[in-house]
């Protein structure tokens, strides 16, 4: 991919967020910072990058409001929520089993229950990758960091 055809800036709707553990807040500053190092990302059908995307829950739809940098609207691509509800869920469970394994389980125990974490990781990441290949071209770590976002998004206190 050329190099214009990246992310360059990202903002998430806060709106729907009441609050974050430290644990998310913690994966959400990481994948945002990764994110924007390194991403591969760039509409099928549109103006190449680099792109400015806004990320927002609205009337249970995901939506990826892509923009040229100078905030000018290029493509909004709406993905139901419903699409990820039991991915995301199972995530939290199981992003909750690892954080409390990490006090008291052993080593083997600890690395049994990250391995289905990054599982799961990794099965949002394709849904959400297969979801929008007909409007949207990226490689396999940014539809993870993307996921992760998109796993934030989902938090209501």
């Amino acid at each position: 991919m050329a190099a214009e055809n990246r992310i360059a800036n990202i903002t998430l709707d806060e709106k729907s967020v009441i609050r974050r553990s430290p644990q998310v807040e913690h994966e959400r500053k990481v994948a945002i910072f990764d994110l924007l190092d390194e991403n591969e990302f760039s509409l099928k059908d549109g103006a190449a990058g680099p792109y400015s995307l806004h990320l927002r829950i609205e009337e249970n739809r995901l939506i990826f409001d892509v923009r040229l940098e100078d905030d000018s609207g290029l493509a909004e691509v709406t993905l139901p929520t419903s699409t990820f509800r039991r991915t995301v869920k199972d995530y939290f469970m199981i992003c909750d089993s690892y954080f409390e394994a990490i006090k008291t389980k052993t080593p083997s125990q600890i690395e049994a229950i990250d391995m289905a974490r990054r599982g799961l990781h990794n099965e949002g990441a394709e849904l959400l990758k297969e979801r929008m290949e007909d409007r949207v071209e990226m490689d396999r770590q940014t539809a993870r960091r993307l996921f992760t976002l998109v796993c934030v998004l989902h938090i209501r206190a």
